[in-house]
């Protein structure tokens, strides 16, 4: 039986390494969690075995550590995989973001073309880690039937798929200068008030609290705030999603469901951005049309961002991590020894021993 472990430093990472959670098993394999935060065990489920101290970690001695931020601590026992927090959404300039190394992976699982090409450069210039396209293991489920009870439910047996109110769902970036949810509030309550459209909202964990406040109080029949460590629901029960500059877009394009973007860094003809938030309710009307040009446009982009719609990226993270578990990596270079980095992870964790 081979071992695994998941780091945790953020709620999010929750939804991400689930699905790989669940493929492991599939497999007769074992899979243990380490928290950075103890209040994330409140989110454990029963079966779900933690790992609470770093002697614990070193004892399991996993053989490969799957992660979802930006760092890992470099002592823990087996090769480590980064998975990705989210999709490139661009918010920043590449050297600072998406592409950025710090040191810690030796193998990147990345999600479609879009994203492996840049970090096949990059190992080829640095030859110590390993780059395999996997797809993401997050938007597994994404493609699994629907099978959470809807916010909207059908009120009668008369409802039929073609007279359901269209759900918007409105999500946001926490970054106040990319953040539409800053901007949008006086138009949001008015279409709220339509009654041909349900909505939902959710924001990101770390979104301004007056904000979520604000928000929350427009709640009604046809509008509900959501906050939830899975997301994959609201963006099946959704018919077009309304957001800014956010990652989980690309989420919600991958169904081939249209999006109306405001003020988006990086536009592109896979969305309906507006820049003036009055343009906003014709900007929805037009995009719930599901113009020609505008999906063809999604289609293109989903086939450079993701092009994997069989839910079985996760099998294809574990199949590569176990290929460069049993390879080795005596092909690799050793990778920098960013002292400072690696000096402040033990010092988090209490941890100095280096042999």
């Amino acid at each position: 039986m081979k071992r695994y472990l998941f780091f945790v430093s953020q709620l999010y990472s929750l939804s991400i390494v689930r699905p790989l959670q669940k493929a492991i098993r599939e497999r007769g394999d074992e899979v243990a969690w380490f928290l950075n935060q103890k209040q994330y065990a409140a989110y454990l489920n029963e079966d779900e075995k933690q790992l609470a101290t770093v002697q614990e970690v070193m004892d399991y001695n996993p053989s490969a550590v799957f992660v979802a931020s930006n760092t890992v601590p470099d002592f823990f026992p087996g090769i480590k995989v980064q998975l990705f927090h989210g999709f490139n959404a661009q918010k920043r300039d590449e050297n600072k973001g998406h592409f950025r190394l710090r040191g810690f992976f030796d193998l990147y699982c990345t999600q479609g073309p879009s994203t492996t090409e840049p970090f096949k450069e990059l190992a080829k210039e640095h030859q110590n880690f390993e780059v395999v396209e996997t797809g993401w293991s997050k938007m597994d489920p994404l493609f699994e039937p629907f099978n959470a009870k809807p916010f909207f439910p059908a009120q009668s047996g008369a409802e039929t798929p073609q007279s359901k109110k269209p759900v918007i769902l409105m999500t946001s970036t926490f970054t106040p200068a990319l953040s539409a949810a800053y901007h949008l509030f006086e138009q949001v309550k008015r279409m709220s008030k339509r009654q041909d459209w349900n909505w939902l909202i959710t924001f990101h964990p770390k979104m301004d609290p007056e904000i979520v406040s604000k928000y929350k109080s427009l709640q009604s029949d046809n509008l509900h705030f959501v906050e939830t460590d899975d997301i994959i629901p609201l963006l099946q029960e959704a018919d077009l999603m309304l957001s800014d500059t956010s990652s989980i877009i690309s989420e919600f394009l991958l169904q081939h469901k249209p999006a109306v973007t405001f003020k988006n860094r990086v536009p592109g003809p896979h969305l309906v951005n507006i820049t003036d938030a009055d343009d906003i309710e014709q900007a929805i009307e037009q995009a719930l049309t599901k113009p020609a040009a505008l999906m063809s446009a999604i289609e293109d982009y989903i086939n450079l961002i993701h092009p994997y719609m069989d839910g079985k990226s996760s099998h294809r993270v574990i199949d590569a991590t176990d290929a460069l578990v049993d390879s080795g990596m005596k092909h690799l270079k050793r990778k920098p020894l960013n002292l400072f980095r690696r000096l402040k992870v033990r010092h988090k964790y209490g941890y100095y021993k280096f042999w």
